[in-house]
């Protein structure tokens, strides 16, 4: 069921997983989107900081998304628009092998001011390695249609 801003609440939870992080897809990712040493090749990231292969934290920001797309966010009539990210970190490397699993949490809502017709949705995601280790913290943005004639609603929501 395709969910509307009217069908939301502060405190929804959403969540998908696993995806396991495999090396091919590591090394493939780091070589092409973020070539340091750590992301692509067990040889190269000897000699880095880490000493041994880890993800890069826009991988796993990828595979964080197709999590939320996958069910670790509301289904969204339309489809899930951006507008932004407040903040992301990265607490603890991903290594190859490990399963990495969302978990999302709807934080706020509002009408949006300029257009009463959509609202605006802050959704916190946390993804996590199998043993609960949290390697990534990822507050967005997301702009989402309103169901209901905006001239016959109240403007704020929280």
């Amino acid at each position: 069921m395709s969910l509307y801003f009217d069908d939301l609440a502060i405190g929804q939870t959403f969540s998908a997983g696993p995806i396991v992080m495999e090396e091919a897809r590591v090394v493939a990712f780091g070589q092409e989107f973020d070539p340091q040493p750590q992301h692509v090749g067990v040889l190269e990231a000897t000699g880095s900081m880490f000493g041994e292969l880890v993800a890069s934290g826009w991988h796993t920001a990828s595979v964080t998304m197709r999590l939320m797309v996958g069910g670790a966010s509301p289904n969204l009539t339309g489809g899930a628009m951006g507008a932004g990210i407040e903040g992301i970190s990265w607490p603890t490397p991903v290594r190859p092998g490990d399963a990495l699993s969302a978990t999302s949490e709807i934080v706020a809502l509002r009408v949006s001011q300029s257009r009463p017709d959509r609202g605006i949705m802050k959704l916190k995601t946390v993804t996590t390695r199998a043993d609960g280790t949290v390697v990534q913290v990822l507050t967005g943005v997301i702009i989402v249609p309103r169901r209901t004639d905006p001239d016959a609603l109240p403007g704020t929501v929280s």
